[in-house]
Protein backbone atom coordinates (compact mmCIF):
# COMPACT_ATOMS: atom_id res chain seq x y z
CA UNK A 1 0.00 0.00 0.00
CA UNK A 2 1.36 3.65 -0.83
CA UNK A 3 1.02 6.73 0.78
CA UNK A 4 -1.83 7.90 -1.42
CA UNK A 5 -3.67 4.83 -0.69
CA UNK A 6 -3.63 5.65 2.79
CA UNK A 7 -4.62 9.22 2.09
CA UNK A 8 -6.76 7.85 -0.54
CA UNK A 9 -8.30 5.20 2.55
CA UNK A 10 -8.74 8.31 4.67
CA UNK A 11 -11.23 10.20 1.99
CA UNK A 12 -13.33 6.95 1.23
CA UNK A 13 -13.59 5.90 4.57
CA UNK A 14 -17.34 6.18 5.40
CA UNK A 15 -18.13 8.84 8.51
CA UNK A 16 -20.91 8.48 10.24
CA UNK A 17 -23.13 11.70 11.34
CA UNK A 18 -25.89 12.63 13.14
CA UNK A 19 -28.68 14.42 11.83
CA UNK A 20 -26.39 17.71 11.72
CA UNK A 21 -24.53 16.03 9.01
CA UNK A 22 -21.18 17.51 6.92
CA UNK A 23 -23.55 18.74 4.60
CA UNK A 24 -25.55 20.74 7.13
CA UNK A 25 -25.20 24.83 7.35
CA UNK A 26 -24.19 24.52 11.33
CA UNK A 27 -21.43 22.33 11.54
CA UNK A 28 -18.62 24.51 11.44
CA UNK A 29 -16.67 27.12 13.45
CA UNK A 30 -14.44 29.90 11.98
CA UNK A 31 -12.02 31.95 13.74
CA UNK A 32 -9.09 34.15 12.95
CA UNK A 33 -5.77 33.19 13.72
CA UNK A 34 -2.01 34.48 13.48
CA UNK A 35 -1.00 34.62 9.48
CA UNK A 36 2.52 35.11 10.33
CA UNK A 37 3.03 31.42 11.89
CA UNK A 38 2.37 29.97 8.76
CA UNK A 39 6.01 30.60 6.36
CA UNK A 40 7.27 29.09 3.55
CA UNK A 41 11.00 28.90 1.80
CA UNK A 42 11.40 29.47 -2.09
CA UNK A 43 13.78 26.14 -3.60
CA UNK A 44 14.86 26.64 -7.10
CA UNK A 45 16.85 23.15 -7.09
CA UNK A 46 17.18 19.81 -5.11
CA UNK A 47 19.86 17.58 -4.56
CA UNK A 48 20.84 17.73 -8.31
CA UNK A 49 21.66 20.96 -8.73
CA UNK A 50 19.54 24.12 -9.70
CA UNK A 51 16.06 23.12 -11.67
CA UNK A 52 17.16 25.82 -14.18
CA UNK A 53 20.17 24.16 -15.21
CA UNK A 54 18.74 20.39 -15.31
CA UNK A 55 16.11 21.73 -17.35
CA UNK A 56 18.50 23.37 -19.50
CA UNK A 57 20.99 20.04 -19.36
CA UNK A 58 17.30 18.29 -20.79
CA UNK A 59 17.16 20.60 -22.99
CA UNK A 60 20.76 19.97 -25.20
CA UNK A 61 18.87 16.36 -25.34
CA UNK A 62 15.32 16.59 -26.36
CA UNK A 63 13.09 18.72 -28.03
CA UNK A 64 11.44 21.67 -26.36
CA UNK A 65 7.98 22.66 -26.57
CA UNK A 66 5.34 24.89 -25.02
CA UNK A 67 2.06 24.34 -23.42
CA UNK A 68 0.32 26.06 -26.52
CA UNK A 69 1.92 23.29 -28.90
CA UNK A 70 0.26 20.47 -26.46
CA UNK A 71 -3.16 21.85 -26.72
CA UNK A 72 -2.87 22.34 -30.44
CA UNK A 73 -1.62 18.50 -30.05
CA UNK A 74 -4.74 17.25 -28.22
CA UNK A 75 -5.48 13.56 -28.84
CA UNK A 76 -8.14 12.50 -27.02
CA UNK A 77 -12.38 14.01 -27.06
CA UNK A 78 -14.37 14.47 -24.24
CA UNK A 79 -18.25 14.38 -24.28
CA UNK A 80 -19.81 17.62 -23.84
CA UNK A 81 -22.88 18.21 -20.90
CA UNK A 82 -25.80 19.41 -21.83
CA UNK A 83 -27.51 19.14 -18.96
CA UNK A 84 -26.35 18.49 -14.88
CA UNK A 85 -24.47 15.24 -14.18
CA UNK A 86 -24.49 13.18 -11.28
CA UNK A 87 -26.26 15.19 -7.86
CA UNK A 88 -24.70 18.62 -9.34
CA UNK A 89 -27.03 22.13 -8.93
CA UNK A 90 -27.05 25.40 -9.82
CA UNK A 91 -24.59 23.85 -13.72
CA UNK A 92 -23.46 25.69 -15.87
CA UNK A 93 -21.14 23.93 -18.36
CA UNK A 94 -18.81 20.88 -17.97
CA UNK A 95 -17.46 17.83 -19.86
CA UNK A 96 -17.13 13.95 -19.16
CA UNK A 97 -13.93 12.39 -20.02
CA UNK A 98 -13.56 9.36 -22.56
CA UNK A 99 -14.65 6.10 -21.76
CA UNK A 100 -11.14 4.83 -21.17
CA UNK A 101 -10.73 7.56 -18.44
CA UNK A 102 -13.92 7.09 -17.45
CA UNK A 103 -13.12 3.77 -16.23
CA UNK A 104 -9.40 3.62 -15.37
CA UNK A 105 -9.26 2.32 -11.69
CA UNK A 106 -5.53 3.69 -10.92
CA UNK A 107 -5.29 7.35 -12.29
CA UNK A 108 -7.73 9.16 -10.39
CA UNK A 109 -8.58 13.16 -11.08
CA UNK A 110 -7.84 15.80 -8.36
CA UNK A 111 -7.16 18.67 -9.31
CA UNK A 112 -8.39 21.49 -11.63
CA UNK A 113 -8.38 25.20 -12.73
CA UNK A 114 -8.62 27.06 -16.19
CA UNK A 115 -7.17 29.97 -18.20
CA UNK A 116 -9.42 32.27 -16.36
CA UNK A 117 -6.95 31.78 -13.36
CA UNK A 118 -4.06 32.02 -15.97
CA UNK A 119 -5.12 35.04 -16.87
CA UNK A 120 -7.56 37.63 -16.13
CA UNK A 121 -9.56 37.74 -19.71
CA UNK A 122 -9.66 33.72 -19.39
CA UNK A 123 -7.28 33.18 -22.46
CA UNK A 124 -3.87 31.48 -23.29
CA UNK A 125 -1.51 32.15 -23.91
CA UNK A 126 -0.97 36.23 -23.28
CA UNK A 127 -2.65 37.67 -26.02
CA UNK A 128 -4.16 33.90 -27.67
CA UNK A 129 -7.36 32.48 -28.14
CA UNK A 130 -7.59 29.36 -26.36
CA UNK A 131 -10.05 28.85 -23.65
CA UNK A 132 -8.23 26.22 -21.57
CA UNK A 133 -9.07 23.61 -18.48
CA UNK A 134 -6.16 21.62 -16.45
CA UNK A 135 -6.97 18.86 -14.45
CA UNK A 136 -4.48 16.48 -12.28
CA UNK A 137 -4.41 13.18 -11.75
CA UNK A 138 -2.08 10.65 -9.18
CA UNK A 139 -1.64 6.74 -10.33
CA UNK A 140 -3.13 4.43 -7.11
CA UNK A 141 -1.28 0.96 -7.10
CA UNK A 142 -3.67 -0.14 -5.00
CA UNK A 143 -6.82 1.21 -6.63
CA UNK A 144 -9.45 -1.05 -4.07
CA UNK A 145 -7.52 -0.53 -0.66
CA UNK A 146 -7.35 -4.37 -0.14
CA UNK A 147 -3.65 -3.68 1.27
CA UNK A 148 -1.85 -5.78 -2.35
CA UNK A 149 -0.70 -3.23 -5.31
CA UNK A 150 -2.24 -4.36 -8.47
CA UNK A 151 0.09 -1.89 -9.87
CA UNK A 152 3.83 -2.73 -9.49
CA UNK A 153 4.78 0.87 -11.08
CA UNK A 154 3.82 4.06 -9.22
CA UNK A 155 3.89 6.22 -12.43
CA UNK A 156 3.18 9.81 -10.06
CA UNK A 157 1.43 12.33 -11.44
CA UNK A 158 -0.15 13.36 -14.76
CA UNK A 159 -1.78 16.55 -16.69
CA UNK A 160 -4.52 16.90 -18.38
CA UNK A 161 -4.58 19.85 -21.24
CA UNK A 162 -8.00 20.37 -21.97
CA UNK A 163 -8.78 22.50 -25.35
CA UNK A 164 -12.38 24.28 -24.29
CA UNK A 165 -12.37 26.96 -27.18
CA UNK A 166 -15.32 24.98 -28.86
CA UNK A 167 -16.89 23.74 -25.51
CA UNK A 168 -19.30 21.37 -27.79
CA UNK A 169 -16.25 19.27 -29.31
CA UNK A 170 -13.75 19.26 -26.09
CA UNK A 171 -10.59 18.19 -26.77
CA UNK A 172 -7.65 16.93 -24.00
CA UNK A 173 -4.06 15.57 -24.09
CA UNK A 174 -2.52 14.19 -20.65
CA UNK A 175 1.26 14.68 -19.41
CA UNK A 176 3.31 13.30 -17.09
CA UNK A 177 4.47 15.75 -14.50
CA UNK A 178 8.60 14.87 -13.73
CA UNK A 179 11.22 15.81 -11.53
CA UNK A 180 14.36 16.90 -12.95
CA UNK A 181 17.64 15.01 -12.25
CA UNK A 182 20.99 13.58 -12.77
CA UNK A 183 21.51 9.43 -13.20
CA UNK A 184 23.99 8.03 -11.11
CA UNK A 185 26.48 8.28 -14.05
CA UNK A 186 25.67 12.30 -13.90
CA UNK A 187 23.37 12.13 -17.21
CA UNK A 188 20.53 14.26 -17.19
CA UNK A 189 17.08 13.00 -16.32
CA UNK A 190 14.27 12.90 -14.87
CA UNK A 191 12.10 11.02 -12.00
CA UNK A 192 7.74 10.73 -11.47
CA UNK A 193 6.62 12.57 -9.11
CA UNK A 194 4.90 10.33 -6.35
CA UNK A 195 2.62 12.80 -4.34
CA UNK A 196 -1.49 13.08 -4.86
CA UNK A 197 -1.71 16.49 -6.27
CA UNK A 198 -4.95 17.33 -4.46
CA UNK A 199 -4.96 20.89 -5.72
CA UNK A 200 -3.26 23.25 -8.62
CA UNK A 201 -3.89 26.96 -9.51
CA UNK A 202 -2.60 28.20 -13.03
CA UNK A 203 -1.03 31.87 -12.59
CA UNK A 204 0.31 33.13 -15.74
CA UNK A 205 2.53 30.54 -17.21
CA UNK A 206 2.95 28.58 -14.10
CA UNK A 207 1.30 25.63 -12.74
CA UNK A 208 1.06 25.55 -9.04
CA UNK A 209 0.51 21.79 -7.67
CA UNK A 210 0.22 21.35 -3.68
CA UNK A 211 2.36 18.65 -2.22
CA UNK A 212 0.28 17.10 0.75
CA UNK A 213 3.08 16.95 2.88
CA UNK A 214 5.90 19.05 2.15
CA UNK A 215 4.38 22.67 -0.03
CA UNK A 216 3.96 23.61 -3.40
CA UNK A 217 5.73 22.47 -6.33
CA UNK A 218 5.93 24.42 -9.26
CA UNK A 219 5.86 24.21 -13.05
CA UNK A 220 6.92 26.73 -16.03
CA UNK A 221 4.18 25.73 -18.62
CA UNK A 222 6.94 27.27 -21.59
CA UNK A 223 8.71 23.97 -21.20
CA UNK A 224 8.08 21.05 -21.89
CA UNK A 225 9.66 17.71 -23.72
CA UNK A 226 8.77 15.24 -26.05
CA UNK A 227 10.09 12.53 -25.06
CA UNK A 228 9.77 8.76 -27.10
CA UNK A 229 6.31 6.84 -26.53
CA UNK A 230 7.25 3.22 -27.24
CA UNK A 231 7.87 1.87 -23.50
CA UNK A 232 5.03 2.57 -20.98
CA UNK A 233 7.07 1.21 -17.99
CA UNK A 234 10.33 3.62 -18.31
CA UNK A 235 10.89 7.16 -17.19
CA UNK A 236 13.69 9.29 -17.86
CA UNK A 237 16.88 8.17 -19.35
CA UNK A 238 16.63 4.40 -20.40
CA UNK A 239 20.53 3.61 -20.76
CA UNK A 240 19.83 0.71 -22.75
CA UNK A 241 18.68 2.37 -25.69
CA UNK A 242 19.60 6.10 -24.35
CA UNK A 243 16.34 7.20 -25.16
CA UNK A 244 14.00 9.30 -22.89
CA UNK A 245 10.96 7.73 -21.61
CA UNK A 246 7.55 9.53 -19.75
CA UNK A 247 5.97 5.95 -18.98
CA UNK A 248 4.24 6.23 -23.05
CA UNK A 249 3.26 9.68 -22.71
CA UNK A 250 5.01 11.76 -25.19
CA UNK A 251 4.94 15.29 -23.26
CA UNK A 252 6.43 15.53 -19.77
CA UNK A 253 6.58 19.22 -17.52
CA UNK A 254 9.88 19.27 -15.43
CA UNK A 255 9.41 20.93 -12.24
CA UNK A 256 10.85 24.77 -12.16
CA UNK A 257 10.25 25.51 -8.84
CA UNK A 258 9.77 25.01 -5.13
CA UNK A 259 8.13 26.75 -2.05
CA UNK A 260 8.48 24.64 1.36
CA UNK A 261 6.92 24.91 4.12
CA UNK A 262 9.17 26.00 7.34
CA UNK A 263 6.16 27.31 9.72
CA UNK A 264 3.44 25.68 11.85
CA UNK A 265 2.27 22.19 10.48
CA UNK A 266 0.69 22.79 7.44
CA UNK A 267 -1.56 19.97 5.21
CA UNK A 268 -1.58 21.41 1.97
CA UNK A 269 -4.96 19.20 0.51
CA UNK A 270 -6.00 22.19 -2.22
CA UNK A 271 -4.72 25.44 -3.55
CA UNK A 272 -7.03 28.57 -5.52
CA UNK A 273 -6.46 31.74 -6.61
CA UNK A 274 -8.00 35.11 -5.30
CA UNK A 275 -7.67 37.64 -8.07
CA UNK A 276 -9.87 40.13 -5.71
CA UNK A 277 -7.28 40.26 -3.11
CA UNK A 278 -4.91 43.36 -3.47
CA UNK A 279 -2.17 41.92 -4.61
CA UNK A 280 -3.81 38.86 -6.31
CA UNK A 281 -2.81 35.67 -3.83
CA UNK A 282 -3.28 32.65 -2.99
CA UNK A 283 -5.07 30.22 -0.72
CA UNK A 284 -4.27 26.78 0.55
CA UNK A 285 -6.90 24.52 2.66
CA UNK A 286 -6.54 21.56 4.53
CA UNK A 287 -8.39 18.20 4.35
CA UNK A 288 -9.13 16.58 7.46
CA UNK A 289 -11.95 13.73 7.93
CA UNK A 290 -13.74 14.42 11.44
CA UNK A 291 -13.09 17.99 11.68
CA UNK A 292 -9.46 17.41 12.92
CA UNK A 293 -6.41 17.39 10.60
CA UNK A 294 -4.13 14.73 10.93
CA UNK A 295 -0.40 15.22 11.00
CA UNK A 296 0.64 11.55 11.76
CA UNK A 297 0.37 9.88 8.46
CA UNK A 298 3.45 11.30 6.60
CA UNK A 299 6.74 13.06 6.89
CA UNK A 300 5.33 16.49 7.52
CA UNK A 301 7.01 19.48 6.81
CA UNK A 302 6.59 22.00 9.87
CA UNK A 303 7.40 23.35 13.38
CA UNK A 304 5.20 22.74 16.61
CA UNK A 305 2.57 23.39 18.44
CA UNK A 306 -0.23 22.00 16.22
CA UNK A 307 -3.08 23.67 15.27
CA UNK A 308 -5.33 20.62 13.66
CA UNK A 309 -8.54 22.35 13.15
CA UNK A 310 -8.62 22.40 9.42
CA UNK A 311 -7.54 25.93 8.45
CA UNK A 312 -7.33 28.42 4.86
CA UNK A 313 -4.29 30.24 4.60
CA UNK A 314 -3.27 33.08 2.57
CA UNK A 315 -0.26 34.00 0.43
CA UNK A 316 0.52 37.14 -1.81
CA UNK A 317 1.36 36.83 -5.21
CA UNK A 318 3.75 38.94 -7.48
CA UNK A 319 1.62 39.57 -10.68
CA UNK A 320 4.94 40.51 -12.77
CA UNK A 321 7.03 37.65 -11.26
CA UNK A 322 4.06 34.86 -10.66
CA UNK A 323 5.41 34.12 -7.66
CA UNK A 324 4.72 34.38 -4.28
CA UNK A 325 5.44 38.38 -3.13
CA UNK A 326 6.04 37.32 0.61
CA UNK A 327 6.84 33.62 1.88
CA UNK A 328 5.03 34.59 5.09
CA UNK A 329 1.24 34.25 4.71
CA UNK A 330 -1.21 37.51 5.13
CA UNK A 331 -4.12 35.79 6.07
CA UNK A 332 -5.00 32.79 8.50
CA UNK A 333 -8.80 31.53 9.75
CA UNK A 334 -9.66 28.39 10.72
CA UNK A 335 -12.89 26.35 10.48
CA UNK A 336 -14.12 22.67 11.85
CA UNK A 337 -15.24 21.56 8.53
CA UNK A 338 -14.87 17.94 7.94
CA UNK A 339 -13.94 16.53 4.83
CA UNK A 340 -12.56 19.52 3.07
CA UNK A 341 -11.65 18.84 -0.93
CA UNK A 342 -11.08 22.45 -2.83
CA UNK A 343 -11.09 25.94 -1.80
CA UNK A 344 -11.32 29.43 -3.59
CA UNK A 345 -11.45 32.89 -2.18
CA UNK A 346 -12.75 36.48 -3.07
CA UNK A 347 -11.35 38.48 -0.30
CA UNK A 348 -13.02 37.16 3.04
CA UNK A 349 -15.27 35.21 1.30
CA UNK A 350 -14.30 31.70 1.20
CA UNK A 351 -15.58 28.98 -1.16
CA UNK A 352 -15.06 25.09 0.08
CA UNK A 353 -15.73 21.77 -1.72
CA UNK A 354 -16.65 18.91 0.62
CA UNK A 355 -17.11 15.32 0.26
CA UNK A 356 -19.20 12.45 1.85
CA UNK A 357 -17.45 8.74 0.14
CA UNK A 358 -18.24 7.11 -2.81
CA UNK A 359 -22.00 7.04 -3.11
CA UNK A 360 -23.28 10.30 -1.24
CA UNK A 361 -23.31 14.06 -3.20
CA UNK A 362 -21.19 16.24 -2.41
CA UNK A 363 -21.17 19.67 -1.42
CA UNK A 364 -20.19 23.94 -2.30
CA UNK A 365 -20.10 25.95 1.30
CA UNK A 366 -19.32 29.24 1.82
CA UNK A 367 -18.14 30.94 5.11
CA UNK A 368 -16.80 34.53 5.66
CA UNK A 369 -13.56 35.26 7.42
CA UNK A 370 -14.41 34.65 11.27
CA UNK A 371 -17.82 33.78 10.70
CA UNK A 372 -19.35 31.22 13.20
CA UNK A 373 -20.38 29.01 10.17
CA UNK A 374 -20.27 27.73 6.98
CA UNK A 375 -23.42 27.50 4.57
CA UNK A 376 -24.73 25.39 2.06
CA UNK A 377 -24.45 26.60 -1.68
CA UNK A 378 -25.30 24.60 -3.63
CA UNK A 379 -25.15 20.28 -3.88
CA UNK A 380 -21.54 18.75 -6.15
CA UNK A 381 -21.29 15.81 -7.57
CA UNK A 382 -20.41 12.18 -5.64
CA UNK A 383 -16.31 12.36 -5.13
CA UNK A 384 -16.09 16.37 -5.72
CA UNK A 385 -12.79 17.38 -5.87
CA UNK A 386 -10.81 20.81 -6.42
CA UNK A 387 -12.01 24.23 -6.97
CA UNK A 388 -11.34 27.11 -9.67
CA UNK A 389 -12.82 30.32 -9.53
CA UNK A 390 -14.10 31.74 -13.01
CA UNK A 391 -14.94 35.24 -13.26
CA UNK A 392 -17.74 36.94 -15.12
CA UNK A 393 -15.53 39.62 -15.82
CA UNK A 394 -13.23 37.42 -17.84
CA UNK A 395 -13.60 39.47 -20.82
CA UNK A 396 -12.44 36.83 -23.63
CA UNK A 397 -14.05 33.39 -21.90
CA UNK A 398 -17.19 35.07 -20.21
CA UNK A 399 -20.03 33.77 -18.49
CA UNK A 400 -23.12 35.77 -17.72
CA UNK A 401 -22.41 35.26 -13.79
CA UNK A 402 -19.51 33.80 -12.31
CA UNK A 403 -18.90 29.93 -12.15
CA UNK A 404 -17.36 27.93 -10.27
CA UNK A 405 -15.55 24.89 -11.57
CA UNK A 406 -15.29 21.26 -10.24
CA UNK A 407 -14.48 18.00 -10.66
CA UNK A 408 -15.43 14.29 -9.52
CA UNK A 409 -13.07 11.31 -8.89
CA UNK A 410 -14.94 8.19 -8.66
CA UNK A 411 -14.93 5.50 -11.82
CA UNK A 412 -17.97 5.99 -14.08
CA UNK A 413 -18.81 9.49 -12.32
CA UNK A 414 -15.87 11.75 -13.61
CA UNK A 415 -16.78 15.05 -14.70
CA UNK A 416 -15.41 18.33 -15.07
CA UNK A 417 -18.39 21.20 -14.64
CA UNK A 418 -18.73 24.48 -13.63
CA UNK A 419 -21.62 25.30 -11.56
CA UNK A 420 -22.89 29.24 -10.57
CA UNK A 421 -21.17 30.90 -7.71
CA UNK A 422 -24.61 31.82 -6.28
CA UNK A 423 -25.57 28.73 -6.03
CA UNK A 424 -28.59 29.85 -8.73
Amino acid sequence: MTRRTLLRGMAAAPFVATAGSLLAPSVAEAATVDPGQFTLAARSGNGYGEFADLTAGLAAKLPKVDATAVIADANRKATHLTSAPSTVQAFSTGFAWDSGDQAVDYWIPQGVTTSADAYGNGLYPSGGDRRVVLASWYFETDPDGNGVDDYPVDKGLRLTFVDYTVSSTPMYRHVLLVEPVKTDSGEYSFNPIRKHAGGIMWYGNLLYVVDTYKGIRVFDLNTLFTVAVDDADVCGLNPADGHYYGYGYQYVLPQSYAYDNTGKYLRYTAIGLDRTSSPDSLVVTEYSLAGTVDYTDGAFNGTGPLTTTPKVVRWNLDYTTRQLSSTTATEAVTIAQQKIQGVVSRNSQHFLSTSDGPSAKGGLRTFTSGASKTTAVCDLAVGCEDLSYHSDTASGWAYSEPVIWNLSEYTGKRYVYAVHADGS
